[in-house]
């Protein structure tokens, strides 16, 4: 019997979470050559970073359903420097007039992240600043970050999603893709397991851990790399704003080929696997995006 497949991408700008478009627009099989598997969950067309694919129906059921509240995390870059009243607003709640969104962990990066550049640049007015924020959720309305940036006056400029449960965006270009290893995969399924015998929710890591700005690493456990980390920045400073610096740090997913930062994948780029494999029948459904 073959193996279950379970795929992390960074999804580029403007490409649709699904395997098929009539309007010839990117979708995930311009990047992930592998038969029968499907996203869990969406991420929107103009937003970036992890999307999860899988060909376990039971752990992408799962993983999907709203009442396992799986976080995810995402760097946001709003125009304008957001005051404490409205980053507590989105702790609390947001009325987007279709339901209040629930409880939201929030928090102002310290330092611009290091990203890389986006297909498309982030237009600016000059006379306005930008801030990046860091927003945990757990719900997945559509389009629900942007909403509700938008709700509390502090419209959202660039969305890049890093990561989701404990699995991070780390080294992953756009486009490009891993297998997760084995503990991974153990780690989730014993995770959802654990969710669905008592029917609550995720646990989430705590603000007092590396996984959320200023955390402090646990005893004994080694410091996991910020460049590109699905949590942390370096710390100290202002909340920056502006454009996202560009890096010269290389692609390093598994079945990543190195290359430049913010370059396209070329033919040989493992953002399409390691090695080469027989086309198959990758129709995904269809989705949001």
């Amino acid at each position: 019997m073959p193996r279950m497949r379970y795929i992390l991408l960074n999804k580029p700008y403007e490409v649709l979470t699904q395997f098929t478009d009539e309007t010839g627009r990117k979708t995930l099989k311009d990047f992930v050559n592998v038969p029968n598997i499907y996203p869990v969950g969406r991420l929107d067309y103009d937003s970036e970073g992890l999307v999860l694919l899988t060909d376990d129906k039971q752990l992408q059921h799962r993983l999907s359903e709203p009442r396992f509240k799986v976080p995810k995390t995402y760097w946001v870059q709003v125009e304008g420097v957001p005051t404490e009243e409205a980053l507590e607003n989105l702790r609390r709640g947001v009325d987007l007039k279709t339901g209040f969104t629930t409880p939201a962990e929030v928090a102002l990066l310290p330092e611009t992240p290091e990203l890389w550049e986006r297909s498309k640049p982030v237009r600016f007015r000059a006379n306005i600043p930008t801030t990046w924020v860091q927003i945990r959720i757990s719900q997945g309305m559509n389009r629900q970050v942007r909403k509700m940036t938008a709700a509390v006056g502090y419209p959202t400029l660039r969305l890049v999603r890093v990561s989701i449960a404990d699995l991070r965006v780390d080294q992953l270009q756009p486009g490009e893709w891993r297998d997760l290893t084995k503990a991974e995969v153990q780690a989730l399924t014993e995770d959802m397991a654990a969710q669905t015998a008592a029917a609550g929710t995720f646990k989430t890591p705590g603000k007092g851990s590396e996984y959320w700005p200023g955390g402090v690493r646990p005893a004994g456990e080694k410091p996991r790399s910020t460049n590109r980390s699905g949590f942390t920045t370096p710390g100290g400073g202002k909340a920056a704003g502006g454009a996202p610096r560009a890096t010269g740090t290389r692609g390093a997913g598994r079945n990543a080929t190195p290359g430049k930062t913010g370059s396209k994948p070329g033919p040989k780029s493992a953002g399409r696997g390691s090695a080469p494999r027989k086309p198959g029948s990758a129709g995904g459904r269809s989705g949001r995006s």
